[in-house]
């Protein structure tokens, strides 16, 4: 079976390496690493080239997550033996795309924050979880209009709605409770320096147009 957990490793970190808002911004002129937050996440673009260019990378860094849990539960169904630990072969793909995002070995493991990526896996794995996750951004942003803000609360909101729905669903598994709370901490962790702004008042918000 570790044949099987390297291959899926590889294949969903390189995955989640694929630099979408580094490219994005290279075609349109610009290197987003050098220009605002210096992220190539998806709020960064958005900021520097407009919604056309930030919802394209957004999503397309959602799927990236979605698309290595779903090949991964591929993979394990023609491995013989193997379909009965499915739920830890989609939480590992989902963890090493989530990684490889945000530590691309492309750019120097200088990635984006692992939000987009991070939902498009969790949909991939528990699809009601990331849709209250979604909710949850949606409701905070249009309240506070901090991206990071919105994307730090629902990080932390991830592992009670597993928990939850792990309750209503009357599942086991608690891989995936811890899945979710390791992914909450690498969301918070790569937004530390958001929250010192936000602390201090220097966060930059999106104004209503």
């Amino acid at each position: 079976m570790w044949k099987l957990s390297t291959a899926v490793i590889l294949l969903s970190y390189l995955i989640g390496s694929f630099p979408t808002g580094y490219i994005v911004g290279k075609i349109a002129g610009m290197d987003v690493r050098e220009q605002g937050s210096g992220n190539i996440g998806a709020t960064n673009v958005l900021r520097l080239l407009g919604k056309g260019w930030g919802y394209s990378v957004f999503f397309t860094d959602a799927f990236k997550g979605f698309l290595a849990v779903r090949l991964a539960l591929m993979l394990v169904a023609r491995a013989p033996g193997t379909i009965q630990y499915a739920d830890f072969f989609a939480i590992l793909a989902a963890a090493a795309c989530v990684v490889g995002h945000s530590f691309p070995l492309w750019l120097w493991f200088r990635g984006g924050k692992g939000v987009a990526t991070s939902a498009g896996s969790i949909l991939g794995v528990m699809p009601l979880a990331a849709i209250t996750i979604f909710l949850v951004w949606v409701v905070v942003f249009l309240i506070t209009r901090y991206a990071s803000l919105a994307s730090i609360i629902a990080a932390l909101a991830l592992p009670p709605a597993v928990a939850v729905l792990m309750h209503l669903q009357r599942t086991q598994g608690v891989v995936l409770l811890y899945f979710s709370a390791a992914m909450t901490a690498l969301v918070v962790w790569r937004h530390r320096s958001n929250i010192a702004r936000l602390l201090n008042g220097t966060e930059q918000r999106f104004t209503r147009r």
